[in-house]
Parts: structure tokens; C-alpha cells; sequence
């Protein structure tokens, strides 16, 4: 039997400060980082708020980390920076070349550089693509995710039989450790995963199954599990 080795705050801190640099994304020197009890800070100011996503998910792919508090700052230049209807024209853009979105289905709102979306997608797979495609962009300071998806009635045995199914397939060690439930459309997942890794796999191949209008992730990271 192999007994997991805890890491200390220290060797935490140092694995993210490394992963932080390995990520292209971002710029290690703008992020700081903090740990208490397996449980990173991150500090700074970024220029882009995909950046602010990237290195909140280069923190997360560290082994023993249990969880992140993104305090990171979105400050985009003033002077002949992106304004809110340049933000939105680009929104648009982005929703309309994006071969996954339904862009005629979801409207968006800018205020000071936040994106609210809104409107009714058939899918759970579709409300997440609409998100990453605007995060990215220039001058985008936060996305607020308000859309809905009205998925088409499916069995609730039928939903969890092919989420169980497709676990199996994509993910058969977390599959063995991972509850799921289906009511009305609505996902719960329970258990204990290793790493926030897993937790994003596991939520990606659930959004994609038919039938489901909703994901309540309950899943608990845990590294020594």
C-alpha cells in the first residue's frame, strides 16, 4: 500500500510559483502567491482576464493544492484601451465565429468592461463554450454567466446511465469514486477527487451529455485520497 506524501506550504508555494512560469499564459512576475493549509492566495494584477483564468487553473493543476482564492486584479490600459461598446462589438464577433456557440440565441451586456450573458441554449456544453470564447478577450475585465439552458426532456436514469457510461470511458479511475444524481434535468455530482484536474474533466464530460439543464459540482478536492 503507498502511503501519499503531504507536501508542505512551502513546497506548494514553490510547486505553483513553477507551474505559474511553465504556463505561456502568464506572466509569473505579475501574480503573487500566498499558502495557509494547502490553500494558495493568488495577488497581483493582470492585463487580460483570460490571464486571471489561466493562472487561477495553472494553480489548481499543482498536486496539494486544496483550494484558490483569486484575488488577482483586472486592469486594462485607460488611455486608447477597449471601450465597453468596442467590448461589445467584439463579444458579437466572437459569438458569431464560434462554430459551437448559438450566437442568435444569446445577447450580451458591457458595463466598465464586464460581460453579462444572457438568453436560452439547448445545451450545458454550449452555455460553457459561450463563456471561454469571451473571457479571452482584449478589455474584458469579468463574464457574468446568466444564460440558461432549456434542454430537451431526457429520462433521469438515461442522463445518469450515459454520465456513468462516459466516466467510465474518459475517466475511469475518478468515475469509481464519483456519485451522480439526476433530477429534472439538474446534475449533482458527490465524492472525493485528487486534484482540481480531475474535477474539470469530470464537469466537461458531464456538460456534454443530453438532457442536462444544470451541473451542481459537490465534489471535494483531496489529494491524499
Amino acid at each position: 500500500m503507498t502511503t501519499a506524501i503531504i507536501k508542505s506550504d512551502s513546497q506548494i508555494k514553490t510547486d505553483v510559483l513553477n507551474e505559474l512560469k511553465w504556463d505561456s499564459r502568464v506572466d509569473e512576475t505579475d501574480v503573487g502567491v500566498q499558502v495557509k493549509e494547502g490553500i494558495i492566495t493568488l495577488v497581483g494584477s493582470v492585463d487580460v482576464y483570460a490571464k486571471k483564468i489561466a493562472a487561477r487553473e495553472a494553480a489548481h493543476r499543482v498536486h496539494g493544492v486544496l483550494d484558490v482564492v483569486d484575488e488577482l486584479q483586472v486592469k486594462v490600459a485607460g488611455v486608447g484601451g477597449a471601450t465597453d461598446t468596442d467590448i461589445a462589438r467584439a463579444v458579437r464577433d466572437a459569438l458569431e465565429w464560434d462554430a459551437f456557440v448559438p450566437d442568435e440565441k444569446i445577447a450580451s451586456t458591457v458595463s466598465l468592461g464586464i460581460v453579462t450573458l444572457e438568453g436560452v441554449v439547448p445545451t450545458w456544453s454550449q452555455r460553457a463554450d459561450a463563456d471561454r470564447v469571451v473571457r479571452g478577450l482584449t478589455g474584458v475585465r469579468g463574464v457574468i454567466n446568466q444564460i440558461t439552458v432549456m434542454a430537451k426532456a431526457v429520462d433521469s436514469s438515461r442522463i445518469k446511465a450515459d454520465i456513468e457510461d462516459a466516466l467510465e470511458r474518459q475517466a475511469e479511475r475518478e468515475a469509481r469514486r464519483i456519485g451522480v444524481s439526476v433530477k429534472d434535468g439538474v446534475v449533482m455530482l458527490t465524492g472525493r477527487v485528487r486534484s482540481w484536474v480531475e474535477k474539470d474533466t469530470i464537469d466537461r464530460v458531464v456538460g456534454f451529455a443530453s438532457g442536462v439543464r444544470r451541473v451542481d459540482d459537490r465534489l471535494i478536492v483531496d489529494p491524499y485520497t
